[in-house]
């Protein structure tokens, strides 16, 4: 488990000193003594106000204002109840780690609050030493205290006491999207489940996409696609989330941040981030979905590093498709659908943004895919022998190596 940190993000982006922007209620929020980022993108129903007029206050001010704004939609949480459900935080019910901190599984009974259901929760712990701080807690409790949608994960509350920052989310049985492509230990997804999360996952960024002031995730990958017993996809991990452009303005300009692999390239090069940002991102976890590779995996040679450029020749025709398809799979999979979704994959990491599909397109066209079932197995397409193995060979040695954040501090 400590190998893997999948809830690792960038640092990330939670106010701006540029265009003075923060939350209304929480203008006076008190650092910690970490190093946290500067940038926290306003949401619909919050009114700017200056950056300037933040101040140093105690967590029970904060608190206060948390409870004016969500009042029953989250529950505040004394730190003492999250360390008797986790037995301290005990490393046996440890569930990830990452650039926030750890987390862990816990049980909440009934008896704990009133309106609060029996069950299993996962507790985020904030390290102050960290990659992220107080006001990426801060974003994500806002960003997921006001949107509910069945394939974001559910926040169920919070807890800020002193310097200690935690969440309590809903638990997820299954883990992360990452954990089943990538992990050794893990049985290999089928073909109709990587179409029903891929499916999930891009009607949780439509949702977001199309809220009455777009919200741009900023951090889609593998590791913050969590998975239900049933295997429904939820976006987790909300601390990079942004407000999407207002009014004529064509993008939002921030700092750079993502993990190698994952970020479109217009947005490392120049700052500038859309809705198209977060397609580009869909666009490679598609492609880790069909070849079982990592987006970024710094064990292969050095041509093959790099998923997005090793796999784009093999995108466009159904005949080298077949080569780069999870060996995994043995020829359990649509034929049209893989090409179908390669090609969906192909228009998503198009390098110019206005070629990439909007997400109501890309959830027709995968949901088309659904009922398709000419199994390459039946259809003389497996196996597969091609001239040379460099290519064919496409076992998973990517479990060695964490992926790369980026740390990059460019401004357009």
């Amino acid at each position: 488990m400590k190998e893997s940190k999948p809830w690792k993000p960038f640092t990330a982006n939670c106010c701006s000193a540029e265009d003075h922007t923060i939350f209304r209620n929480f203008s006076r929020c008190r650092t910690s003594r970490s190093d946290f980022s500067k940038n926290v993108a306003p949401m619909p129903s919050f009114r700017l106000i200056s950056v300037s007029d933040i101040s140093r206050t105690s967590s029970s001010r904060i608190n206060e204002d948390l409870m004016q704004t969500f009042g029953q939609d989250l529950f505040d949480f004394q730190l003492t109840e999250l360390r008797a459900i986790t037995q301290n935080f005990s490393s046996s019910f440890l569930l990830g780690e990452g650039g926030f901190g750890t987390v862990h599984k816990g049980y909440v009974d009934e008896n704990m609050r009133a309106g609060l259901k029996a069950q299993a929760v996962a507790v985020k712990l904030l390290d102050i030493e960290g990659l992220q701080g107080h006001r990426e807690w801060l974003a994500e409790v806002i960003f997921l205290g006001q949107l509910r949608h069945p394939n974001l994960v559910k926040l169920i509350g919070y807890c800020c006491e002193d310097e200690e920052r935690l969440l309590v989310y809903e638990f997820m049985p299954r883990g992360s999207l990452e954990n089943h492509l990538f992990k050794r230990i893990s049985v290999s997804l089928p073909w109709g489940t990587r179409l029903k999360i891929s499916i999930g996952a891009a009607k949780g960024l439509a949702f977001l996409h199309g809220a009455e002031k777009p919200v741009i995730y900023r951090d889609f990958k593998t590791s913050n696609i969590l998975l239900d017993s049933e295997f429904n996809a939820k976006l987790s991990d909300f601390g990079l989330a942004t407000m999407g452009p207002e009014g004529s303005e064509t993008h939002v300009t921030t700092r750079v941040m993502g993990t190698y692999g994952y970020a479109a390239p217009e947005y490392v090069s120049t700052g500038h981030l859309t809705t198209k940002s977060d397609i580009y991102s869909f666009g490679v976890v598609l492609l880790e979905l069909l070849t079982g590779r990592r987006a970024m995996d710094k064990t292969r040679a050095k041509t093959e590093q790099n998923l997005v450029e090793w796999s784009k020749p093999y995108l466009t025709s159904s005949r080298r498709l077949r080569y780069i398809i999870d060996p995994r799979l043995l020829g359990q999979y649509s034929v049209k659908g893989a090409k179908e979704m390669a090609n969906l994959a192909l228009h998503c990491v198009s390098l110019n943004p206005k070629d990439r599909p909007k997400m109501p397109q890309i959830i027709e066209t995968l949901e088309a895919v659904q009922p398709l079932r000419d199994m390459a197995v039946t259809c003389g397409h497996w196996p597969v022998s091609p001239k040379t193995g460099r290519n064919v060979s496409n076992g998973n040695n990517s479990m060695k190596k964490k992926e790369s954040p980026v740390f990059v501090n460019r401004r357009a």
